[in-house]
């Protein structure tokens, strides 16, 4: 039998079931990725399996790494076919790794190729893939229409001038593609050399001139306001941990000026500085009916020497161990005292923080909006199988599975989409399971209704991006 077979991961005929008749065939909503607006404007044609594939790829580069491949064949100046060569070498040394899932999960689905990638697989699987690449079915228009996804979010900057959105808004694509706003540069007052440049930036974007306090806190409103007159109805905001020392806009307006002026402020006039913005931020969004998401707990950039040579986002980021639950409930404490918390997704990337998390959410449902705030779906290092099905679980235990909204890619890569059918899998394995034991009811319809509101509806009708039709 084949690795990649119609019944993968599907342990029980129930789980087969779940997930033929109520998982597989529901189109996607990815609200949450890092998929470049240019390539999806541009409807960008990939060159070879390498662009697609290795681009980008922390995941896959921090594979090579461990298996001993130099940096060349990573990020250098390689060519195409060797870097993809010393991933295919690398690849049956991913076994158990989500990697090796993943690998011939979007082998199988982009390109129907069955056979297992290795170093003697290698040239003839790179090239039956790129003669597929060549064609308009597998273009960035192409693949949002083959996995049948009705509309991406991606993740943007307040600075950013979106054009590429615009253009994509009069394109007639019928994917939709919203942005989102990510305004973690606007925190950055204890780097005050990349804090300034990047409000100039904000000024050129925003038509504002930021001159104080008071000009900052409007081009970053009129930044918010056009990223909802593109549609965009979500934020999202990437922490070590919730900032709770809330302080006067004064004490904020202070650290800033000084900022301007080029004094990094001290960690504790930062972490003031950015409460005051996140408590803003959330107020933004509560006034417009968004969705605000925390990404909270990594620990990123620890090797120095590599990120001086790489940059940021190249691989070298890990679960951070940082305390979690008292600042995340003081800060949805005071929106709510406010009563400006909008709804609110929470990702955790440590594993030890899924009961707290899975539990916070409960503090602050007020009946408004079935799962206002919810437990965000296994993330970074958490988004393969065992994770999974630890947040399912912590959720399941703890709150209303069945109000869950679903999978995301949260990927850079356009060969992601097989990841909601891998969430959709695992899903479904975990419920027929119980069914098949008696832990749940032998009630397919019952059962399946909850799989298929998750795999779409609940997102669907939870963010408010689409008719409900769809």
């Amino acid at each position: 039998m084949v690795f990649i077979h119609d019944d993968f991961l599907l342990g029980t005929q129930a789980a087969r079931r779940l997930y033929h008749e109520y998982a597989a065939g529901q189109p996607i909503l990815d609200y949450h990725c890092h998929l470049p607006p240019k390539g999806l404007a541009e409807n960008r044609q990939f060159q070879n399996l390498c662009e697609i594939w290795l681009e980008g790829d922390h995941y896959k580069w921090r594979a090579l790494r461990a298996n001993g491949v130099p940096e060349r064949l990573i990020t250098g100046d390689a060519s195409p076919f060797e870097k993809f060569q010393a991933w295919a070498a690398t690849v049956p040394y991913t076994l158990r790794n989500p990697l090796y899932h993943w690998t011939h999960l979007e082998l199988k689905r982009y390109f129907g190729i069955a056979e297992l990638l290795d170093a003697r697989s290698a040239e003839r699987i790179w090239r039956q893939a790129n003669e597929q690449l060549a064609t308009p079915a597998l273009s960035a228009h192409g693949i949002l229409k083959k996995f049948h996804v009705q509309a991406v979010c991606t993740t943007d900057d307040p600075a950013d001038d979106l054009a590429y959105h615009q253009a994509l808004a009069q394109s007639g694509l019928p994917t939709k593609v919203f942005p989102t706003f990510r305004p973690d540069q606007a925190l950055g007052v204890h780097q005050p050399a990349a804090f300034n440049a990047w409000i100039e930036r904000l000024e050129r974007a925003s038509g504002v001139a930021v001159g104080n306090f008071a000009q900052f806190l409007d081009a970053l409103r009129r930044r918010h306001d056009f990223f909802h007159a593109l549609g965009g109805r979500l934020s999202d905001h990437g922490l070590e941990r919730c900032y709770a020392e809330f302080c006067p806009e004064a004490v904020a307006a202070k650290v800033f000026t000084e900022a301007r002026a080029g004094r990094a402020a001290t960690p504790e006039e930062h972490r003031r500085f950015a409460s005051f913005l996140m408590l803003f931020f959330g107020r933004l969004d509560a006034e417009k009916g968004w969705t605000q998401q925390l990404h909270l707990g990594p620990l990123r950039n620890t090797n120095t020497r590599l990120l001086n040579q790489l940059g940021p986002d190249t691989g070298f980021d890990s679960i951070g161990d940082f305390p979690q639950a008292a600042a995340l409930a003081a800060y949805l404490d005071q929106l709510d005292r406010e009563n400006a918390l909008p709804k609110t997704i929470l990702y955790n990337v440590n594993p030890a923080d899924n009961y707290a998390f899975a539990t916070m959410i409960g503090n602050f449902q007020d009946g408004s909006v079935p799962g206002k705030i919810q437990f965000g779906s296994g993330w970074w290092f958490l988004d393969q199988k065992e994770g999974m099905e630890w947040q399912i679980n912590a959720l399941s235990n703890l709150g209303l599975l069945s109000r869950f909204i679903g999978m995301l890619t949260d990927s850079r890569s356009f060969m992601s989409y097989p990841r909601h059918e891998y969430f959709r899998r695992v899903l479904c394995n975990l419920l027929g399971r119980d069914m098949e034991q008696g832990a749940l009811p032998n009630d397919l319809a019952l059962v399946g209704t909850m799989v298929r509101n998750i795999c779409y509806a609940n997102a669907r009708d939870y963010l408010k991006l689409l008719p409900e039709d769809g």
